[in-house]
């Protein structure tokens, strides 16, 4: 306040990592790492492979679909704008990778999958 002996001071707060981003590169990576395994598996004809490939399945596609919503939530909470004492949050790039990996791990498990019953029932 001009005029008198007291002030206000605001104190720079550094960025901070979203761990909302961070989680979903994670999650992102091991849903490609899962549908890797799916398609080896729906690689190897036979009626339990198909089974086994589903189950895998079914599991990549949950971990794509969270790494898919922990990067849209990561990058909504990046974007937000904070008054100058708030917590700024930084990682866009790595909430964009995380939900290209999760969508590009979910793709990749369906067309493991389909792979496997078109080798195991076929």
């Amino acid at each position: 306040m001009p005029g008198t002996p007291f002030g206000v001071v605001h104190l720079d707060v550094p960025p901070v990592t979203s761990g909302l981003a961070v989680g979903s590169l994670v999650a992102g990576i091991a849903s490609v790492l899962v549908a890797v395994l799916v398609i080896c598996v729906g690689a190897a004809a036979g009626s339990q492979r198909v089974w086994a490939a589903g189950v895998f399945t079914v599991l990549g596609v949950l971990i794509g679909a969270g790494a898919v919503v922990a990067g849209l939530l990561g990058t909504r909470q990046i974007r937000r704008p904070a008054p100058p004492p708030a917590v700024r949050f930084t990682g866009r790039g790595l909430a964009v990778a995380g939900i290209s990996c999760g969508a590009a791990g979910l793709v990749l498990s369906l067309l493991g999958l389909g792979l496997a019953l078109l080798l195991g029932l076929g």
